[in-house]
């Protein structure tokens, strides 16, 4: 292997439950490797609460921006070694971060916002490699939503002129990119993914367990469909595109709704939840320019069997598949994107979409902090 010929992606998702670090190969675009890492309990219990609105302790987001940071270089490590890497061969990596609000849109007047913590400057001391991160925000200063960010590379990998597809991430939210045969896109986040049902566990299971493994507790449930009804009364459903969402919607405040509802087993909160993703999903198809006739589904909600099947059910006749029937693992797509949206970062080339983020035109999103390799990372570009 020659040196520096490869760039990393690093992702931890709405639900904070690991980092995921994908290898990607700087020239073919392909996925060399892909490891997800755990976070400490400790660490995720601080990071998911103070995701939550009500919480504004500035002295404790430092902290963990900086855990986090550390968190972040310390899997790099680890999948670098797992795969027999140094870190010379890496040209830079590019780092998500773990968004703890996103207000793209304010009530109060106030201008939008977004801010995602896991401090670059420790990942570029740590590994002595470059890395790209915060790449929401130059796409927010356009007048974009700043989200959904996927859509750029869903584009590269999975456009067609035969088909109208629609890649369907399910992370802690779900969100949709519409793929068009005459290369149209558009795309925007459909409401919650896993992220009320891994909350449902975790209260249901004493903190035991942090998802529905396999959507089994779902599957010997019943919808309740008036607490359906209750939860997309919620106004982000009826909103048209451009549109993003996140905790601040469907956090803390949904998770009681499920909780409380009167007279219902567990088996059925769950599966109310989980039909609450599939009709989300499926009533977004009204907001696209056509009817998807393939449904490419990634993120981890691809495991959860009883979802799935919901999901073939509910858009048939169109087909529902996970990516890796395309060529490229589900759990690792995220961080394929930020690996490669980063290498965008560094050629001055954009990387949004402004018919996904709503955006006046396409920005360079990213910011850099170089790292010890940064001139070679420049000699490199210049070749």
């Amino acid at each position: 292997m020659k040196p520096t010929e490869f760039l990393i992606g690093l992702m931890t998702g709405t639900s904070c439950d690991g980092i995921d670090v994908a290898i990607v190969d700087a020239k073919s675009h392909a996925l060399r490797g892909f490891q997800s890492h755990p976070l400490s309990a400790n660490l995720q219990e601080s990071l998911l609460r103070l995701a939550e609105p009500s919480m504004d302790d500035i002295d404790h987001l430092g902290h963990l921006d900086q855990a986090l940071g550390d968190a972040l270089a310390k899997a790099v490590e680890a999948t670098l070694c797992h795969y027999g890497l140094a870190n010379s061969a890496i040209l830079l990596i590019g780092s998500h971060g773990q968004t703890i609000r996103h207000r793209p849109q304010r009530m109060d007047g106030g201008l939008p916002f977004t801010l995602q913590i896991g401090c670059p400057a420790r990942i570029a001391e740590y590994t002595g490699i470059t890395v790209v991160s915060d790449f929401r925000r130059r796409d927010m200063a356009a007048g974009g939503q700043g989200a959904p960010l996927t859509p750029w590379l869903h584009r590269q990998l999975f456009a067609s002129p035969d088909a109208h597809i629609a890649v369907l991430n399910i992370g802690g939210i779900a969100n949709i990119t519409w793929l068009g045969k005459d290369g149209g896109i558009s795309g925007f986040d459909t409401g919650p993914g896993n992220m009320l049902m891994d909350g449902l566990m975790l209260h249901l299971s004493d903190g035991r367990y942090a998802y529905d493994q396999g959507g089994e507790l779902a599957a010997i449930g019943q919808p309740c469909h008036a607490l359906l009804a209750h939860c997309l009364e919620h106004p982000y459903f009826a909103a048209y595109p451009p549109k993003s969402t996140g905790r601040e919607d469907f956090g803390a405040s949904m998770l009681e709704s499920l909780l409380r509802w009167p007279d219902l087993d567990d088996g059925s909160r769950m599966m109310t939840a989980a039909m609450l993703t599939v009709r989300s999903v499926v009533d977004s198809i009204r907001f696209l320019p056509a009817s998807p006739e393939q449904w490419l589904v990634c993120g981890g909600g691809v495991h959860n069997h009883t979802l799935m099947r919901m999901l073939q059910q509910q858009l048939s006749p169109a087909t529902v598949s996970p990516t890796d029937q395309h060529g490229y693992p589900a759990d690792a797509i995220e961080a394929i994107s930020f690996a490669l949206l980063a290498d965008q970062t560094v050629r001055g080339q954009v990387n949004t979409h402004p018919a996904v983020t709503g955006a006046r035109h396409a920005t360079c999103a990213g910011q850099i902090t170089p790292g010890k390799n940064w001139l070679q990372l420049m000699q490199n570009l210049d070749k």
